[in-house]
C-alpha cells in the first residue's frame, strides 16, 4: 500500500480504540472471516483463496517475505514495468464510496491528478469521499446509502466501524466474487494475484470471497524515538522496565519542557504489555481464548504506566497536538506509531529515527511483538452490475492495486511527472506543491478501495530505509498474530468499539491518578459481562469450525 496512507489516523478515526486512542488491538474486521452462524466457519475453512502469483517488477534492494517483512528500495527503480496492458474501463461512469483522513482532495474539475486518473482508467471515476470527522461519519454515510438504495459500484467495507449484519447485507446487496477470484481465477487480474494470501482472509465471509482485499502492512505498532534524545543514557536500549524508568527519570527536565513519552497513555500500556510478554488481542491455548485484558501481565503493564506517570515521564498536556514537532525538536523522546505510518513519518520529518524493540520487562519474561492484520477491509461490488461490468470493475481495482516498481504505482502515489513530482539527480521522487495538494489528497481515498503490498521507500534516505528493514527483521523474530484474524464475531462487530473505549477510559483515569488500580478489575468484569465473554465464545466456535 502507498505509504501516503496513515494508519495512525485511520485506526483512531475508525473507532478502534486500539491503535491510537487506546493502544489495544481488539480489531476484528467487519465481515472479516467466517460467521459462526449457518455453518459459515466451516464453509470459510474450505474456500480456496486467490492464488498468489508474485508480480514481475523491479527487484527490491532488500527483499520482503510472506511473514510480513516489507521489501525495501534504497532508490526509486529506474526501469519500471507496466502491470496493466490497457485502460481497464469501458468509458462509463464508475461510482465508489470511500474515506479520507487527510485534507480533502480538490474537486475533480479542478484536480489534474483526478482527471489523469480518469484517462488512465478509461472511465469517469466518481468517488464519494467521506472526510473523517471523528463522529462515525463514514458509518452514517454508509448506512444512508444502504437504506436509500443508491449504492455505488464499489463500496469499501472498513475494519470495525460498527457496520451491522454484514453477512446478510453482503448477500442482499453485493456480488459473491468467489467465481472471479478464487484459486487461479484471480490470475486474470495479475495485481490482485500479487496481494498477500493473509490479506485475502479478511475478505472471506461465510465461505465466499465478498470483496477485493485492501492490502496493508503486516507490522504492528512500535515505539518510535529520536535517537539523539537518548544518547546521554547510552541510547534507546534497555535491560528491563525499571531500567527504562530510571533512564527516563534521568532525561526528563520539566523546567525545560522536556519529557520522555507522548501523552497517549493507553497506547503505551499496549507497548509495555509486549515487554511483559502479552500478545495484543487474544491468546489461544488448547482451543480456549484469553483476552489480553484478562492477563496478570497486562495489569503489570498498566501498573508500570502508573509509575511512569508518577515519575512525570509523560508530556503533561494530554491533548498534545504537536507530537511530531516535539520529537523532531528533541524535547520529546518517544511516541507510539503503527509501522506503516512510521514509514510516512520517516518521509515527512527530519530527525534521527529509531525504535525501541520490545525487551524483557523483568527476568524470566519472553517479550513479544504484536503483528497487524495485513489489510484494512475490502471493497465489495454492487450486485446490480452484470458479469461484464463486474469484470471491468475488477480490472479497475487491479489497476489501483499495482505494486511498487510499476508505472501505475508511480502515478498513483505521485501523479504526473513534471506537474506533481520531479526527479532528483539520483532519480528519487520529490513531490511539488501541486503534488501535495492533489496527488497526496486524492491517493488516500483511492488507497482505501485497493492498494498494492506495503513497501519501504524513503526518498533520499537509503540508509534509514535499510535500517527500518533490519528493525522489521528483528521484530519478526518475536512477532505473534492475533489468532482471531480471519474470524468473525457479531458481538465483536457491534460491541467491541464501546467496550474497548470503556476499558481505555478507566485506564486513562488510573494512569492520571483519578482512580485506584482496583478500578481496572471492576471494569474488566463489566467488559466480560457486557460482551467480552460472548465474543470469546463466538470466536472459539469459529476457530473450531462450528
Amino acid at each position: 500500500m502507498s505509504t501516503n496512507l496513515s494508519r495512525r489516523g485511520f485506526m483512531g478515526a475508525a473507532g478502534i480504540a486500539g491503535l491510537t486512542v487506546a493502544g489495544l488491538s481488539t480489531l476484528s474486521a467487519c465481515g472479516s472471516g467466517a460467521s459462526v452462524s449457518k455453518g459459515g466457519s466451516k464453509a470459510s475453512a474450505k474456500i480456496k483463496l486467490p492464488s498468489y502469483v508474485p508480480a514481475k517488477t523491479a527487484p527490491a534492494d532488500l527483499a520482503g517475505n510472506a511473514a510480513g517483512l516489507d521489501a525495501a528500495y534504497l532508490r526509486y527503480p529506474k526501469a519500471l514495468t507496466k502491470s496493466v496492458a490497457k485502460a481497464p474501463g469501458d468509458g462509463s461512469r464508475i461510482t465508489a464510496l470511500t474515506e479520507t483522513f487527510t485534507t480533502p482532495a480538490p474537486p475533480q474539475a479542478k484536480n489534474a491528478y483526478w482527471q489523469e486518473l480518469n484517462k488512465r482508467l478509461g472511465a469517469r471515476f466518481d468517488m464519494t469521499i467521506v472526510v473523517d470527522q471523528g463522529v462515525d461519519a463514514y458509518l452514517q454515510k454508509f448506512n444512508a446509502m444502504m437504506a436509500g438504495g443508491d449504492i455505488p459500484d464499489l463500496v469499501w467495507f472498513p475494519p470495525n466501524q460498527g457496520i451491522q449484519r454484514v453477512p446478510e447485507l453482503l448477500d442482499a446487496k453485493f456480488h459473491d466474487l468467489t467465481p472471479y477470484l478464487s484459486g487461479d481465477a484471480v490470475k486474470d487480474y495479475p495485481n490482485l494475484a500479487n496481494l498477500p494470501t493473509t490479506a485475502w482472509k479478511t475478505a472471506v465471509v461465510n465461505g465466499k470471497i465478498r470483496g477485493v482485499t485492501v492490502a496493508y502492512g503486516s507490522m504492528g505498532q512500535v515505539h518510535v524515538v529520536n535517537q539523539d534524545y537518548w544518547k546521554p543514557v547510552g541510547g534507546a536500549e534497555f535491560t528491563s522496565a525499571e531500567d527504562f524508568l530510571a533512564k527516563g527519570k534521568e532525561l526528563i527536565d520539566p523546567k525545560r519542557n522536556k519529557y520522555c513519552l507522548e501523552p497517549s497513555y493507553v497506547n503505551h500500556v499496549g507497548i509495555f504489555a509486549q515487554w511483559f510478554g502479552v500478545t495484543t488481542g487474544w491468546r489461544l491455548d488448547g482451543g480456549k481464548l484469553t483476552h489480553m485484558y484478562e492477563t496478570d501481565e497486562y495489569q503489570e503493564a498498566l501498573e508500570f504506566a502508573v509509575k511512569c506517570a508518577k515519575a512525570k515521564l509523560f508530556w503533561p498536556d494530554p491533548n498534545l497536538s504537536t507530537t511530531m514537532e516535539k520529537v523532531a525538536q528533541g524535547t520529546l523522546g518517544a511516541y507510539v506509531q503503527s509501522f506503516p505510518s512510521f514509514l510516512v513519518d520517516a518521509r515527512t520529518y527530519d530527525f534521527p529515527f529509531g525504535i525501541i524493540a520490545p525487551f524483557a520487562a523483568r527476568a524470566g519474561v519472553k517479550p513479544r511483538y504484536s503483528m497487524g492484520y495485513g489489510s484494512v477491509g475490502y471493497t465489495a461490488i454492487n450486485k446490480k452490475a452484470d458479469e461484464k461490468r463486474v469484470k471491468m470493475l475488477l480490472g479497475v481495482l487491479d489497476y489501483l492495486a499495482a505494486p511498487f516498481g510499476t508505472e501505475e504505482r508511480l502515478f498513483l502515489d505521485n501523479g504526473i511527472e513534471g506537474k506533481h513530482f520531479t526527479r532528483t539527480a539520483k532519480g528519487d521522487v520529490k513531490l511539488t506543491a501541486k503534488g501535495n495538494s492533489e496527488a497526496v489528497t486524492t491517493a488516500m481515498p483511492l488507497a482505501f478501495l485497493a492498494a498494492g503490498p506495503e513497501y519501504i521507500y524513503l526518498p533520499g534516505q537509503p540508509e534509514l530505509a535499510g535500517k527500518i528493514h533490519g528493525w522489521q527483521q528483528e521484530l519478526l523474530k518475536i512477532g505473534q498474530s492475533n489468532p482471531t484474524s480471519g474470524h468473525f464475531s457479531d458481538t465483536s462487530t457491534s460491541k467491541s468499539p464501546s467496550l474497548t473505549t470503556a476499558m481505555a477510559d478507566v485506564q486513562l483515569d488510573i494512569i492520571a491518578g483519578r482512580k485506584p488500580i482496583s478500578a481496572y478489575k471492576e471494569q474488566l468484569r463489566k467488559w466480560r459481562s457486557g460482551g467480552g465473554d460472548k465474543m470469546r465464545a463466538e470466536f472459539e466456535a469459529s476457530l473450531a469450525g462450528k
